[in-house]
């Protein structure tokens, strides 16, 4: 561990016993109990503040969030903490994330930095849908991406707490896109730092093929699509229109998107009908359902004071076709036709 840096546990009111096993073997490890779960999000936000409390934490910078099911490399921090302090614009950055059983592989939850289509399907450099590559040194450049995974991720401790940390209504599963994504309304880069590399074994929280993961997932992503499409399509149509005219239109278009997601999300429920997937067709049903009552509404007068005072910021990239489509089409070639448009 480079100087300064400290290991701080967040559990979860675990009762497996593994907080005793922790202070018997890391008795210096310092830990943070948690009085039940409160999920990714509401876990991390709960053990950022109680961190900030402690007196020690008036000159930390950065905060690591590191899931309890990633194995580092030697040296993988400091390229992180390196690249930070170079690059002042850069909000939160993350490692290449290859497969801790199949090391050659990038790994599902992050690879070589994420990306996020039309309509809010997420993908990464070196992953698509279920497709991986090999890493053969393709993606060892420094880059902006749109995302980086929780699985671990380094973000500056002034930009996650200006933020309000991540969205509690999440619980898990794409909070962190959806702060990236915040992170860039407001004029903040994301990278990816190839020089730092760590192996995770994915699916340590949630089995691939569990239902309620599948729920989460629709869900917190029409969440993520309402608390920001209509900020960036307002960055665009700004530069066009005055405001009183281009944020009307903006949230017309997020409205339009939204209802494009969810027809498509019942498209995908059908599929699993028609494959007897009784369960993960009520997961869709149920995540429609929740994210109506968890939604807070585009407001037009908020996004206009947005676009107001926003107007000269970068527009978040949106990868501008359905990649879900286009990767079936693409077949193995889906990667190399990626790396020629991004």
């Amino acid at each position: 561990m480079p100087e300064g840096a400290e290991v701080v546990v967040a559990d979860s009111a675990s009762t497996d016993g593994s907080l005793g096993m922790l202070s018997a073997r890391f008795p210096s490890v310092k830990q943070i109990r948690l009085d039940r779960n409160y999920g990714f999000t509401g876990g991390y936000n709960r053990a950022f503040k109680e961190l900030c409390s402690m007196e020690e934490a008036a000159g930390m910078e950065y905060f690591v969030l590191i899931n309890s099911d990633v194995e580092v490399s030697p040296g993988w921090l400091e390229p992180l903490i390196a690249w930070m302090d170079r690059h002042p614009d850069c909000a939160a950055c993350g490692p290449k994330i290859r497969s801790y059983s199949a090391k050659e592989n990038f790994e599902y939850a992050g690879a070589a930095g994420g990306l996020l289509d039309r309509f809010g399907y997420p993908f990464c450099r070196g992953r698509v849908l279920k497709r991986v590559e090999k890493d053969l040194g393709q993606y060892d450049s420094p880059a902006d991406v749109f995302w980086v995974s929780g699985a671990c991720m380094l973000v500056r401790k002034e930009e996650f707490l200006r933020m309000g940390g991540f969205d509690d209504r999440f619980f898990a599963h794409m909070e962190e896109i959806d702060l990236c994504w915040r992170l860039q309304l407001e004029g903040k880069m994301i990278c990816i730092v190839p020089e730092s590399t760590v192996f995770h074994i994915g699916g340590g929280t949630l089995p691939e093929n569990s239902p309620w993961k599948l729920k989460l997932n629709f869900r917190n992503n029409l969440l993520m699509l309402e608390n920001n499409l209509a900020r960036t399509y307002a960055l665009s149509e700004i530069r066009e229109l005055v405001p009183e005219k281009a944020t009307p239109k903006a949230c017309r278009r997020a409205r339009w998107t939204i209802f494009l997601r969810m027809c498509l999300d019942r498209c995908s429920a059908f599929v699993y009908l028609l494959k007897k997937e009784k369960a993960s067709y009520r997961a869709v049903a149920e995540a429609h359902k929740e994210f109506r009552s968890l939604r807070r509404g585009i407001k037009v007068s908020d996004i206009q004071e947005y676009a107001s005072t926003h107007r000269r910021i970068a527009i978040p990239s949106l990868f501008p076709e359905w990649i879900v489509p286009l990767a079936f089409t693409k077949g193995n070639g889906i990667f190399d036709y990626l790396r020629k448009r991004i």
